[in-house]
């Protein structure tokens, strides 16, 4: 199968809405980091969170990659300025670090897991970052076995795979890091 990832742009938000209208994202629509706090988080509606993604990518955020299987819509990796993220900052007491991207959130389409199609996406992510001149990137995987819907942020194995190194050892919220 032919793969293709692909950094968001607006030409590219249909193909984001078609990715997460599907189970089991169709919910979120990586808009967790977004909002100001966890309290009422699983309240909010399918609705209310795409309507705050459309709001964001009308104001210009774009903060992430596709990843696309055979030309269709498989992944997705939310990766951005991490000072972008203020919830993330204080739920990990990250200092502020404006030249530290994050990958917060990692989805691949349920018939795509296992095939080695996450390090791919991931693999592109990291040279798109560098071909960029990042030079740091974060990653925030939840340690231990978990169900696939639980590991939004991305599985430990596959940052470790990737290069990323434990920066902090944290048994609930590790963080790891990757020098470009």
């Amino acid at each position: 199968m032919a793969t293709e990832v692909k950094r968001l742009d607006a030409s590219l938000t249909g193909d984001f809405f078609d990715l997460h209208g599907k189970p089991p994202f169709e919910w979120c629509h990586c808009v967790a980091w977004e909002v100001p706090v966890w309290e009422g988080w699983g309240e909010r509606t399918a609705e209310e969170n795409r309507t705050l993604r459309e709001r964001l990518f009308a104001g210009g955020r774009f903060d992430g990659y596709l990843l696309y299987v055979d030309g269709r819509p498989a992944g997705w990796c939310q990766c951005g300025p991490r000072d972008g993220w203020p919830k993330l900052a204080r739920q990990y007491a990250l200092k502020p670090s404006p030249a530290t991207y994050a990958v917060t959130c990692f989805c691949i389409l349920p018939e795509f897991r296992r095939q080695g199609y996450a390090h791919a996406l991931l693999g592109a992510v990291i040279a798109d970052l560098r071909r960029r001149g990042v030079g740091r990137v974060e990653a925030f995987p939840r340690p231990g076995q978990h169900e696939d819907g639980e590991v939004w942020t991305g599985p430990m194995g596959l940052f470790v795979r990737s290069g990323f190194r434990i920066e902090r050892d944290d048994a609930q919220r590790p963080v790891l890091a990757l020098d470009l």
